[in-house]
């Protein structure tokens, strides 16, 4: 009984689920597998056509826009492309212009480089060219050489220059000129609109700096003799370009290759970045015509030496003027010339100018705009003055400084 109880016992189950439950997980797993890695081939097989597809459908897509919009471009290659097609047009036309001064010893006659500069070569006539520049940049010069695109230097001839509108006029022999550059208008330039300056910079020839129209119809302060007060205000164009040393009476040129303004970097302030100034192409042009044909700038004639009144103390404009306590701004006459218009119309020393035609005249400044840019030779004027602290009033008939 004892032998049968022990050798004929049935087997206990936990050992036989021991082996079946690990089975039947390893079935379910490698199944899982075997689909897992057919759906992967699957998937790898299928994935080149649909991205073909997908592109294909892009492409169809873009074109279907294209062809709705037919004006879709690529503005980058264009306007890079029209830049580059200027510059080769106008390039040729900018020059760089060279200031040779005699040296300082006693009875030399070498001449040394003083400074460089850019100019515009903007006509052309029978056998002589004509280029502008600054009129700082040929200031002082004894020669002037013009230094061309294809770096041929050549002789040129200074035929005038005026200090208060900073330009100056040269001739030189026209056989080797490859351009002259097309004059445009800035009376149609707008804020925003995108230009090009080219130059000399550094010496660097034919440099390249694009930008945009910063501002129209500025006024900027100039001082002439260094005395730190304003000797004029220059109209002026502003622009971001750059407009660096040796770029001054470089071309400032539209998109359409014209020549809109004449750099200068004289009238810029070097301590600010991004601000550099050009002198508009109509306010140049009659200046330019009249340094090509009288070698300077003809301009109504007045004949005083005069001050700004702000420049004096209050005391001494009430004490020796006998001015009103309030009043600050004017022009006060220290000298005149002998037979000047001035004289001839009554005026006297120490006598106020405070209006020219009914406008009011704050300064020197405000004084000679007035007279060079509203007014001609021959023409008569108004001033308003005051003698002994009395107002009054006197025509002046302007003429021509002999």
């Amino acid at each position: 009984m004892d032998y049968f109880d022990d050798h004929h016992k049935e087997p206990e189950k936990p050992k036989r689920a021991s082996w079946l439950l690990p089975a039947i997980l390893g079935g379910i797993i490698g199944a899982g597998i075997v689909l897992l890695v057919a759906y992967g081939l699957d998937r790898d097989s299928l994935t080149p056509n649909d991205q073909s597809q997908s592109q294909q459908g892009e492409a169809t897509q873009l074109a279907s826009d294209s062809n709705q919009n037919p004006n879709l471009q690529n503005v980058s290659v264009d306007v890079q492309s029209g830049i580059t097609d200027i510059v080769d047009k106008t390039a040729p036309a900018v020059v760089g212009v060279v200031n040779l001064q005699q040296g300082d010893a006693l009875f030399s006659q070498e001449e040394s480089t003083a400074g460089s500069g850019s100019g515009v070569i903007y006509k052309q006539e029978g056998d002589k060219a004509y280029v502008v520049t600054n009129h700082h940049v040929v200031e002082g010069a004894t020669d002037v050489d013009v230094i061309l695109h294809n770096g041929v230097e050549v002789s040129a001839k200074l035929l005038g220059s005026d200090v208060f509108t900073d330009l100056a006029v040269l001739e030189m022999d026209a056989s080797r000129v490859e351009q002259v550059i097309e004059v445009g208008t800035s009376s149609t330039v707008k804020t925003g609109e995108p230009v090009i300056a080219i130059g000399d910079p550094l010496g660097f020839s034919g440099s390249v700096t694009q930008g945009i129209i910063s501002g129209v119809n500025r006024t900027v302060p100039q001082d002439f003799n260094g005395d730190g007060r304003a000797d004029w205000q220059a109209d002026v164009m502003q622009t971001d370009a750059a407009i660096n040393p040796g770029n001054s009476g470089g071309a400032l040129i539209n998109m359409a290759g014209q020549l809109i303004g004449i750099n200068s970097m004289k009238i810029a302030e070097s301590s600010v970045e991004g601000i550099g100034f050009a002198i508009p192409v109509d306010s140049a042009v009659p200046i330019m015509e009249q340094l090509e044909q009288n070698g300077q700038v003809e301009r109504p004639y007045l004949g005083v030496e005069a001050y700004s009144l702000n420049e004096i103390p209050a005391s001494e404009r009430t004490e020796h003027l006998g001015l009103p306590n309030d009043m600050e701004n004017g022009v006060y006459i220290w000298s005149l010339e002998a037979l000047s218009p001035a004289e001839n119309a009554g005026l006297r020393e120490l006598d106020v100018i405070t209006e020219l035609d009914g406008q009011p005249i704050d300064d020197m400044t405000s004084l000679r705009k007035h007279l060079y840019e509203d007014k001609q030779i021959g023409d008569q004027m108004k001033v308003t003055y005051y003698r002994d602290g009395e107002k009054n009033e006197t025509t002046v008939t302007l003429s021509e400084q002999q």
